[in-house]
């Protein structure tokens, strides 16, 4: 929890009696330092970028220290504020040295916020004594309405970024009951994700590189077969709200539209925020509207989708054709002779950035042009050494530099040259653990979890995830001997279905529960006058991986926690040493590659589908969610007594029952055991 001088009033919380009495800020991207200027001269009202470190666009450029203070006193001169991203997954060992880069900030950079997922950051902010605001990202995956309150009392938190899943109704019913303090931010336009927001391993899985740790290699965008069929069945279009941006202005604590796009060019964060800076102050001009249309559909993103936004008209953001490639559409390659050539649908200008075909096909290439050429005039492509483009390949814009453009960034790089120089100093900040506190010891056990507790009663350890229809099958015996394991996500329209089922439990006697998102703790308040007697653990979905994020638990009132299952043997063995609280792990099972709101139109569901790698997975639909599965388990059981000796105290299997047709592969299921999380 933070310190008293971080429990203030939000000056940014523009409500007054359920009114707005300042238009929303517009939020823009900046991945390198162009992006930042082309933001601040398109007029945004602020700027959110990354470090070096620790941010989740680490395939951006992002900043130094030293380059970000000066860009923020930039910023800070024209009134803009600046949101500085640490919104990844922290291992035992990014500790020390996160701590000393907020410190950093804090002395030398002055942002106006942190934006984080990581329950680590509450604890660096307050060693730190960092003065700025702290905003929850998207990643931590806040769904519910009933978790605001425990966000903004219990920790402290003064702006919380919503999913981009939910509909403008859900929208309405978090924001209906939040905090005067608490302040919502939304995502109005840029990438858009398969998997729910923080819900996502598949790079990671397949290889270490986690989205949560920005490092993700997106292998959902790639081709997948399923039997004949064969398409890119879980690769979205871009989200864009455009028009419908008018129904956000009547949400007065939706203080904030986020555009997304940190690892976009100059040329789409100046386009967007145009665009979206005319949707907000002159929503009811015909004019402006279609003129900010025009905006978009040039700010070289893919095509766009309202996705869920309007619950009765929501939308696939899965194209039919599969087909969801970055960039302005300009025609398709042809042949001449032995000649290839095409006619671009809108001029091209010198310096504009091509892409020929889809990252993963053969002929896939970029190609920077040097001349001019008219709409629909003849371009010429010679053939390079590194691709050769195939006839009828798409090609793309991608990038572009107008001269314009350049010109207002020039402009602000001149305000930029005028402030004096600012040389950094390094940090010796020290990260205070966690005092040594006596841990409650338990007894070391198994835990098997399944999806019915029909059939598994006599097993001492039994865990069981909830669901509305499991009513009629809990007994006074079920009740008590189980471990009742609450969903990855709940959406607004589940809360009353899990508050009633949690005090049906409660009430026959049961008493130990795994939440997979700490503010699920909400739910027991509200179920229970005292939670004293309950024992609560954190699941390994709330993505614990550090003893600061532990400590946070601690103060929440946890018994223990059920650590990330994307670490590595060095952050295992670390992590009990340094815990405040019991701690346990997934010893074996079937470990989603992802959880989505989401299947592509024709996907059959529970058939196997492959990767042109060979990886089999298949897709389970549990009440509205779709969770993806790899056909192997993930499997630590030769390490078991390395974990134990560690520290581990509870060890859980997971039992998912497999659909007809899928069959598991043998593998060594280690995920990230010998390589650690990158």
């Amino acid at each position: 929890m933070r310190q008293n001088e971080f429990n203030r009033v939000n000056p940014e919380n523009n409500t007054t009696a359920g009114t707005r009495t300042k238009p929303p800020l517009i939020l823009a991207p900046a991945g390198n330092r162009d992006s930042f200027l082309a933001a601040l001269a398109a007029g945004a009202d602020a700027v959110y970028c990354g470090l070096k470190h620790f941010s989740a666009r680490m395939a951006a450029v992002n900043f130094t220290i030293a380059e970000l203070a000066q860009l923020t006193r930039l910023a800070h001169k024209q009134d803009k504020k600046v949101y500085v991203a640490f919104n990844t997954l922290l291992t035992p060992q990014d500790l020390k040295e996160t701590a000393r880069l907020i410190d950093q900030l804090a002395r030398e950079v002055c942002p106006d916020a942190l934006i984080f997922q990581d329950l680590a950051v509450i604890e660096l902010a307050r060693q730190t004594g960092f003065k700025g605001e702290l905003h929850l990202s998207t990643l931590a995956n806040v769904s519910f309405s009933a978790a605001m309150q425990l966000i903004q009392k219990d920790l402290g938190i003064d702006r919380v970024v919503l999913p981009r899943e939910l509909t403008i109704d859900e929208i309405r019913s978090i924001a209906n009951v939040c905090p005067p303090d608490l302040s919502l931010e939304v995502f109005i336009h840029g990438a858009l994700c398969y998997a729910v927001s923080g819900r996502c391993y598949w790079s990671s899985y397949l290889g270490g590189k986690s989205g949560l740790k920005g490092s993700c290699v997106q292998p959902c965008r790639r081709i997948y077969t399923q039997k004949k069929q064969t398409g890119r069945f879980f690769a979205c279009t871009d989200f864009s709200l455009d028009v419908l941006c008018r129904l956000l202005l009547k949400i007065p604590q939706v203080n904030t539209w986020k555009i997304e796009g940190r690892k976009k060019g100059p040329h789409y964060v100046y386009y967007t925020v145009q665009a979206y800076r005319m949707l907000r102050d002159h929503s009811d001009n015909r004019q402006s509207k279609k003129a900010a249309l025009g905006l978009l559909d040039m700010a070289l993103g893919r095509s766009g989708t309202h996705y869920h936004f309007l619950p009765q008209h929501r939308h696939s953001p899965i194209p039919v054709s599969g087909q969801t490639g970055s960039g302005l559409l300009l025609g398709n390659i042809r042949k001449s002779a032995s000649k290839l050539y095409f006619r671009p649908s809108v001029e091209l200008l010198p310096d504009d950035l091509l892409r020929f075909g889809y990252e993963d096909e053969r002929g896939h290439g970029r190609m920077r042009i040097k001349r001019y050429v008219p709409r629909k005039g003849r371009f010429d492509i010679k053939t390079q050494s590194d691709f050769v483009p195939l006839p009828g390949a798409p090609v793309f814009l991608t990038d572009r530099r107008e001269k314009a453009l350049n010109q207002k960034i020039a402009l602000m790089q001149e305000s930029l040259n005028q402030l004096p120089a600012f040389h950094t100093s390094a940090s010796s900040f020290q990260f205070a653990y966690p005092a040594n506190r006596q841990i409650k010891r338990i007894t070391t056990f198994e835990m098997n979890v399944y999806r019915r507790p029909e059939g598994q009663r006599a097993d001492k350890n039994n865990g069981v995830w909830l669901s509305a229809n499991l009513k009629k099958q809990i007994t006074g015996r079920t009740a008590v001997s189980t471990w009742w394991w609450l969903p990855p996500v709940i959406w607004p329209s589940d809360e009353n279905a899990i508050r009633s089922l949690l005090a049906f439990i409660i009430s026959r006697g049961g008493r130990n529960f795994v939440l997979n998102a700490p503010w699920q703790k909400v739910f027991f308040k509200s179920a229970f006058k005292s939670v004293r007697d309950l024992n609560l653990w954190a699941g390994p979905f709330s993505n614990i991986a550090n003893a600061a994020a532990l400590q946070t638990l601690a103060r929440l009132g946890f018994q223990g926690a059920i650590i990330s299952p994307e670490l590595g043997k060095d952050h295992y063995q670390a992590l009990p040493e340094q815990s405040p609280l019991p701690l346990g792990i997934v010893l074996t099972g079937n470990w989603p590659l992802c959880i989505s709101r989401i299947i592509a139109p024709g996907f059959k569901i529970g058939q196997p589908f492959t990767s042109p790698k060979g990886e089999r997975a298949w897709v389970k639909a549990y009440q509205d969610m779709f969770w993806v599965y790899p056909a192997w388990e993930l499997n630590l059981r030769e390490h078991k007594d390395v974990l134990h000796k560690a520290g581990y105290t509870m060890f859980v299997n997971l039992k998912e029952p497999l659909p007809k047709g899928v069959n598991l592969k043998k593998r060594p299921g280690l995920w990230n055991w010998k390589i650690n999380l990158r």
